[in-house]
This record gives structure tokens, C-alpha cells and sequence, in this order.
């Protein structure tokens, strides 16, 4: 009898007071977050050549099917995937032969949904969004710089461009 009412205790415990409180505290001390942040979520931006683009993905940016591709390091198809989205990076940007593919521009997140690209793939991007929208380059630069996010804590994890949030501050500020 005491399992029984242990068992009710905890459920009631954990699966409704708890997710509750937490619920409500989240509401009074973050309330334009508590509901959920789109802008964790990257955004398929293929097709329109005056916006950043962001890392591939495994779900096309879909939430609802987070996942990474699960191929192995030795796999045959995730190396002939690596060279496609290569192929396409280049003649995206058009990089010179040599020139460097920053490894995000080529591979998916963890989740597919990450809307972060690191720094160096956007400051090469910023040529081909600064020239498709007739802006100094400067001016691109300078809102990429706005949208990078720092290390996580200052220490963990590489500084980040969100490129959600940065193609729509050019929808925003009309650029």
C-alpha cells in the first residue's frame, strides 16, 4: 500500500506541481520567452539570394523531427553529402579554387534546426548578400557583428551568427 501511495505522491509530484511552478516562474520572469523562441529555429532561406543562409539540415528545419543524419565517420554517403553541399557552398558564394569552406557550411547541427553559422562562413557570405541588396559590405558586416552571439558563459562553445534573427533585421530596417 505505502508503493501505491508513494507511486501517487511522485506522479502528482513531478508530473503536475512541478511542470506548473516551473511553467509559472518562467511566465512572471521571462515572459516573451516562456511561449517558446522561434528564433532558436533556423529557417530554410534557399532561393533567395539577398539573405544569409543557413548550415544544411537533415529535417529541412523542421521542429518537429529534430535529428542529426546518424551517418558514420567512414560512410561512404555522408562523405558524397559533405562534397554536394561543398559543391554547392562554392558555387553559392563563388569562392576562388583553394579558398576555405568553413566546416558548418557543409555539415548539419546536432539538431538540424540550429540557426547559428559561425562567423567566418558569414563574413563570406556578407559578399554575395552585400552585393544581391547594394550595400557596402561594411554595412553587412556591421549587422553581422550585431548578430553574433559570444561563448556561452564567455567560455563554452564558439561565438555564433544567428541568421534567423539577422535576415530579418534587413527585412526590418528595409535594407
Amino acid at each position: 500500500m505505502s508503493s501505491v501511495i508513494a507511486i501517487v505522491v511522485v506522479t502528482v509530484a513531478f508530473g503536475l506541481v512541478y511542470p506548473l511552478a516551473t511553467t509559472g516562474v518562467a511566465q512572471v520572469l521571462f515572459p516573451d520567452k516562456a511561449d517558446g523562441d522561434v528564433s532558436l529555429i533556423g529557417r530554410d532561406f534557399s532561393g533567395r539570394p539577398g539573405y544569409f543562409q543557413s548550415r544544411p539540415s537533415a529535417t529541412d528545419y523542421s521542429a518537429s523531427v529534430t535529428f542529426f543524419n546518424n551517418l558514420g565517420p567512414n560512410s561512404r554517403e555522408l562523405s558524397e553529402l559533405f562534397e554536394e553541399n561543398k559543391a554547392l557552398y562554392e558555387r553559392r558564394e563563388q569562392l576562388r579554387p583553394g579558398e576555405e569552406v568553413p566546416v558548418d557550411a557543409v555539415t548539419t547541427s546536432a539538431s538540424g534546426v540550429d540557426p547559428h553559422i559561425s562567423e567566418a562562413n558569414a563574413r563570406i557570405q556578407a559578399r554575395r548578400v552585400a552585393e544581391q541588396r547594394g550595400l557596402l559590405l561594411e554595412r553587412v558586416l556591421e549587422l553581422v557583428e550585431e548578430h553574433t552571439d559570444g561563448r556561452f558563459l564567455g567560455v563554452l562553445g564558439e561565438p555564433g551568427v544567428n541568421v534567423r534573427d539577422l535576415n530579418g533585421a534587413f527585412d526590418r530596417e528595409g535594407l
